[in-house]
């Protein structure tokens, strides 16, 4: 009797079997590949770009009357209530509220940030409605730290978006990946040159170690940067 079944195996046997042969050359392939890749160590080097710092000043602004007789004052009540003051040197940006309470932007380290808080209460006191405390010296916290980071390697961003936990990759929307890590609060844009930008960050310590932790994370999907022609 003639068996269908049989015939189809008979048939399709041969392709299975190809199959299974291409599958286990492009295993042995991917084997090799990883096994003859040179091991490589990232020591990453970065710049902080930005310090966004909050400050109490200790008075009661005048807001209308700082923006009158102030240069380099922005106050427009009607959009925002606080106003905005542009320092030259340190180069920043102060926003002041009513209440003496200020965030300041722009600083590239600790000391930009203390420097130009001071500068602020010294400029500000006279247009205060009540008189600051006798040697009162603001004290400010860091909020975030942007820095820039390069790890001088290749990235593989889709291998990294397919094995490891938390990074979120959509190449079709954006050329970066974003990696989280919960301890230091931070989150990492990865792009595929091996330039990074990590943000969250509340002290120089936290931005060194989230950058560490990335690097020894993303050391197995990185290579050699191509040369430049």
């Amino acid at each position: 009797m003639f068996n269908l079944n049989s015939l189809a195996l008979n048939i399709f046997c041969p392709f299975k079997k190809v199959a299974l042969l291409r599958e286990e050359a492009y295993a042995s392939w991917v084997f090799y590949m990883k096994k003859s890749k040179p091991k490589i160590t990232i020591k990453p080097t970065f710049k902080i770009e930005n310090i966004v710092a909050s400050a109490e000043l200790g008075l009661e602004l005048d807001l209308y009357t700082i923006a009158s007789k102030i240069h380099d004052v922005e106050y427009e009540p009607e959009q925002f209530p606080g106003a905005i003051l542009k320092l030259k040197d340190p180069k920043t940006s102060l926003l002041l509220f009513k209440n003496g309470k200020i965030i300041c932007a722009g600083g590239k380290n600790e000391s930009d940030v203390g420097g130009a808080i001071e500068k602020t209460l010294k400029m500000l006191a006279s247009y205060s409605k009540t008189p600051p405390a006798k040697n009162f010296k603001p004290k400010f916290t860091v909020q975030n730290i942007v820095a820039s980071a390069a790890f001088g390697v290749e990235l593989d961003l889709y291998t990294i978006a397919s094995e490891v936990p938390d990074v979120e990759y959509e190449p079709e929307q954006f050329p970066g990946a974003i990696l989280k890590f919960k301890s230091p609060k931070t989150s990492l844009l990865l792009f595929k040159n091996g330039k990074i930008i990590c943000t969250g960050g509340r002290s120089e310590a936290d931005v060194v170690t989230a950058l560490n932790m990335a690097a020894r994370l993303l050391e197995p999907y990185s290579s050699v940067l191509p040369i430049k022609k």
